[in-house]
């Protein structure tokens, strides 16, 4: 007889993360937008230079593929796997990796192969935050039945769900925990810090081809798409969470789907709570299994998320540098026990409340944001000056004797003139580029 799982069954999927620190690996993940080169439009899946005709390329260099109803929609490789997301937006998800000089490597290697294939489809990628040009309307949707649900879902809860889906892309660094009380902190310090990360990463100041309101439409994005799901968690700021806690915001956040015999089974805004009682009305006297808790899971999409690792989730897309500056930028805060320390100090009493506006300010105003009487910028090089300390400590060295804080270099640049990415591009869009966003497709 089906029995439902319990709490500790269910936290215990975080929980078996743990993992001591002599086995500690950071992730790196990012996305980009493609388009044909002649006319600047995104690519269809399908048809002549299409997403399908970029994923069966790369299996040339010894991608593994995965599909949905006879399509690719997923290549692996040596732990490393390349995914689509809705409008099209290309993910290289990379390896658990010992090094930032690994990571980059491993993204050197990423762009060099989807080089190859640019030159024979006369397409590009685009890494930036926001696409800058093209409305929703010119985006195909990428033929994953989960997208599916979410797309119909969406614009019941919120009002840039669909722009976040089809429009943003981002930069992801993966981290490992070795406790419960590691993971709090880490967690803590993480939602912390996202708002500065956002306002560093700042790189998306264009909508249909025009300055908008914000430096970071991303950022922007991910404040009106889905509130249940997304943002800072209350619980993350209470006494006593941990594991279960954490596990219990999980459970209140509505479904997405489930899948039965390879296929989704559509239960947007029903409760996984009903579905633990065997009252999902769609599986009516049935109960989930592991792998529906875990499908579940990975529905959530707070600024920080917990899986068996950590997710810092505040970047914008950017090129191979930025790619890899975001790594080495949470793993010398957070891998060096005295730089952990010293940025614990700083934000230990930092408030849900006070981080909720900041969360909202940083896309508009960027470095200039103010917190507590400073300002984001002031915050930021803090921030990067003890992330230089740790990773100088840390001194992992690459073959030249560089250890990882030459990674950093993009973000001190960023913080020694004051100016994002985004107020860079409005300037050019304003004095060089005539009015025109098409050069940003030309940057490399």
């Amino acid at each position: 007889m089906q029995q439902s799982l319990s709490l500790q069954q269910l936290s215990d999927t975080f929980r078996q993360g743990c993992k001591p620190r002599h086995s500690w690996r950071i992730g790196t993940e990012h996305e980009k937008f493609g388009f044909h080169i002649d006319s600047l439009k995104p690519l269809s899946f399908a048809g002549p230079s299409g997403i399908a005709q970029v994923l069966q390329g790369l299996m040339q260099f010894g991608w593994q593929a995965t599909y949905e109803d006879s399509q690719p929609i997923a290549l692996t490789r040596q732990g490393a796997s390349v995914t689509l997301e809705p409008g099209g937006q290309l993910e290289l998800s990379g390896a658990p990796l010992l090094t930032i000089h690994d990571t980059y490597t491993e993204t050197s290697k990423h762009f060099e192969e989807l080089a190859i294939i640019n030159d024979a489809l006369n397409i590009d990628f685009l890494c930036m935050g926001f696409q800058p040009k093209w409305v929703r309307e010119d985006i195909a949707w990428m033929p994953k039945a989960r997208y599916a649900v979410m797309r119909n879902y969406m614009p019941k809860v919120g009002n840039k769900g669909l722009d976040m889906m089809l429009r943003t892309s981002t930069i992801q660094a993966n981290l490992d925990f070795e406790s419960e009380s590691d993971m709090v902190r880490k967690l803590r310090i993480g939602f912390c810090l996202q708002p500065l990360v956002t306002a560093l990463y700042a790189a998306s100041p264009f909508e249909h081809g025009k300055p908008s309101p914000y430096l970071s439409n991303r950022g922007a994005a991910w404040l009106d798409t889905d509130a249940d799901r997304t943002g800072i968690p209350a619980c993350v700021f209470e006494d006593g969470f941990g594991f279960d806690a954490w596990t219990e915001w999980v459970l209140d956040v509505p479904m997405y789907f489930v899948m039965r015999d390879g296929k989704y089974i559509d239960c947007a805004g029903e409760s996984f709570r009903a579905f633990l009682d065997g009252k999902l009305p769609q599986l009516p006297n049935q109960y989930p299994s592991m792998q529906d808790w875990e499908l579940h899971t990975s529905t959530v999409f707070p600024d920080v998320r917990l899986k068996q690792y950590i997710e810092m989730r505040g970047a914008a897309a950017g090129d191979i540098d930025w790619i890899c500056a975001l790594p080495a930028l949470w793993k010398g805060l957070l891998y060096d026990p005295q730089a952990e320390e010293d940025i614990w100090k700083i934000v230990q009493d930092w408030q849900r409340d006070e981080l909720l506006i900041l969360r909202q300010e940083a896309p508009k105003t960027a470095l200039a944001t103010t917190f507590r009487n400073h300002t984001t910028l002031e915050l930021c090089k803090t921030m990067l000056d003890i992330s230089q300390a740790g990773l100088e400590r840390i001194n992992a060295c690459n073959a030249q004797g560089e250890n990882e804080q030459i990674y950093l270099a993009p973000l001190q640049a960023i913080l020694l003139s004051g100016k994002t990415r985004a107020d860079d591009w409005l300037y050019h869009y304003r004095h060089d580029w005539q009015q025109r966003v098409d050069p940003l497709f030309r940057l490399k």
